[in-house]
């Protein structure tokens, strides 16, 4: 059997390939591996969802699988991914079950699983948990059916949360949130106001059907448009779970998560913060925020694409702070997951302690030209063992020296190698990356 979890739980066309069933399966396997690796106490689940549609059906089968093999379930309702997390750990929960496909399209929806604490599951309980499913168990009866109790202050408990790690008051600071339509559509907005800041909402009305439609983290026009009609000093951008956050300056130039991931850096090492002067990224991060770190005496480590693995490091290093250039960031004192809001609190709070606009923090990094070539392979082991492409990488990476970065990725889930170039102009990007990609479509 392929493996069902992906680098963030298990996502797919709700009702199609992620159905009630599966859901159902999936959250009662997680119980019965809860159960089994400590039986001293009846589990407990938190169990919260974004705005699609089928979120209303997915919570319905998880709540049924849980229950079915004796947890009980808190149900606390739509929220941001980051907020399911945070309750996990403040109620004391064996569990957390997000229903949730992040930035995808409407009709996908995914199930992601926090441990006690509300880490992230690591792989291997994941296969354990994808073991059990095949597995026969005798359901518990009577007393031993779980029980479910909705949680209504789980949003205020995370907005208080929130509050409490605002270091500088936002007043004055006027700022344009794009919710997406999601999962943050209500909280995002209330909690920047509470910490001072003039909110205006778009991406606010979600009906079940227009998560991510147009709007939020991956789509930034209408965030954009509406910073420049209202002069506001800044605009963010989360998605559907808000677990990402996005920025665009004062005159809507977009701030990236590599940008923003420098400017909290910079913020947390001045205040001495910054635990071991050291920041995590992945390897798809510009060659730009390197020399950025590099320049400010900070030092930045590289971890595979996906926030799993940049929280990996820093729990294992005693880190502080990573993210990604899609706007996952981890400030590792506050959260154990990507937020979005705590990122946005964060840019805010630099703003006005510095006095500077986005667009001059944003200045500290100089982007370098970065292509990205899709090249469909058959076979991506050949592609890593050719010596041809071995020695066409080492030529091109000389050609470039500390000047520009070459990275050669298969994809996780199709027949691609990923080529991707930085270097000093455009050019010069274009011209090394394609002449890669001929390599590695003739191997």
């Amino acid at each position: 059997m392929a493996r069902l979890f992906g680098t963030d739980g298990v996502r797919g066309l709700a009702n199609g390939d992620l159905t009630p069933e599966l859901a159902t399966a999936i959250a009662a396997a997680a119980a019965r591996v809860l159960v089994e690796a400590d039986a001293t106490h009846r589990p407990v689940a938190v169990v919260g969802r974004d705005t699609r549609a089928s979120g209303e059906m997915l919570e319905a089968a998880v709540v049924a699988g849980l229950t079915s093999a004796g947890a009980d379930v808190l149900v606390a309702g739509v929220l941001p991914t980051p907020a399911l997390a945070f309750l996990t750990d403040r109620v004391g929960a064996d569990v957390g079950i997000m229903l949730s496909a992040s930035h995808n399209p409407m009709p996908d929806n995914g199930i992601k699983l926090f441990a006690r604490g509300g880490h992230k599951l690591p792989d291997t309980v994941e296969d354990r948990i994808q073991a059990t499913l095949r597995r026969p168990f005798t359901r518990p009866t009577g007393a031993g059916v779980g029980r479910v109790r909705p949680l209504p202050e789980g949003r205020a408990q995370y907005a208080e949360h929130l509050l409490g790690a605002v270091p500088v008051p936002l007043d004055g600071l006027r700022v344009v949130v794009d919710c997406a339509h999601g999962a943050a559509y209500e909280v995002a907005p209330e909690t920047y106001r509470r910490a001072g800041a003039d909110v205006t909402a778009i991406g606010a009305a979600p009906d079940g059907l227009n998560i991510n439609d147009g709007c939020g983290s991956t789509h930034l026009a209408p965030l954009i448009r509406t910073v420049l009609a209202t002069g506001a000093d800044l605009g963010v951008a989360h998605d559907g779970d808000a677990d990402r956050c996005l920025a665009v300056d004062h005159a809507g130039r977009e701030v990236d998560g590599d940008a923003i991931l420098a400017i909290c850096a910079l913020a947390l090492h001045d205040s001495g913060r910054l635990k071991g002067d050291t920041v995590v990224a992945t390897v798809m991060s510009n060659l730009g925020l390197h020399h950025a770190m590099r320049a400010a005496g900070i030092t930045l480590r590289t971890t595979p694409v996906g926030d799993r693995y940049v929280l990996e490091q820093l729990n294992r290093d005693g880190l502080s702070l990573g993210g990604e250039q899609s706007g996952h960031m981890i400030f590792r004192e506050h959260a154990t997951t990507g937020d979005g809001l705590l990122t946005a609190l964060a840019l805010m709070s630099r703003m006005r302690a510095t006095g500077k606009g986005l667009a001059e923090l944003a200045t500290v990094l100089r982007r370098l030209p970065q292509v990205l070539v899709n090249v469909k392979v058959s076979d991506k082991l050949a592609v890593a063992s050719s010596e041809e492409v071995a020695e066409a990488v080492n030529s091109a990476q000389d050609e470039l020296g500390d000047s520009g970065r070459i990275l050669l990725r298969p994809s996780g889930t199709e027949h691609l190698v990923r080529v991707m170039v930085e270097a000093p102009t455009q050019q010069q990007a274009d011209e090394i990356a394609h002449r890669l990609a001929a390599v590695v479509s003739a191997s």
